[in-house]
């Protein structure tokens, strides 16, 4: 295909793909609010839950998203120095492995305090 086919191809898709997506959001928010109704369920009362330790979450998994790619950084400028082609790897696997540590992180965090809160009201 030539560019001119692929921009015309291109202008059709992606209007037709952002239809699609918002016709797609709207249909399932209206089933969404069918099935309370059906099941006797005040749609309008319906709040989502909270995520009380999203934040910490968040927080966490850039952090260890950072010291990854820091480390990376230093590790290919000293020891990696003359190895140019394995460098995107190992910037990929650090920021995985600290992210994924940041992410275990926040699990221990808000176990330790949910068993805390649970604590406190057995004793009560």
């Amino acid at each position: 295909m030539e560019t001119a086919q692929l921009g015309v191809l291109a202008g059709i898709l992606v209007p037709l793909g952002f239809f699609t997506m918002i016709f797609g959001i709207v249909y399932l928010n209206k089933r969404e609010k069918l099935s309370m109704i059906e099941r006797g369920m005040d749609p309008r009362s319906y709040k989502p839950q909270s995520a009380p330790y999203q934040n910490l979450k968040w927080g966490l998994l850039l952090i260890g998203s950072g010291i990854g790619l820091f480390l990376a950084f230093i590790l290919d400028h000293t020891i990696f120095r003359y190895m140019d082609d394995e460098a995107f790897f190992l910037y990929v696997a650090l920021i995985a492995i600290f992210g994924g540590a940041g992410l275990i992180l926040s699990y221990r965090i808000e176990k330790k305090e949910v068993l805390d809160k649970d604590d406190v009201t057995l004793q009560k």
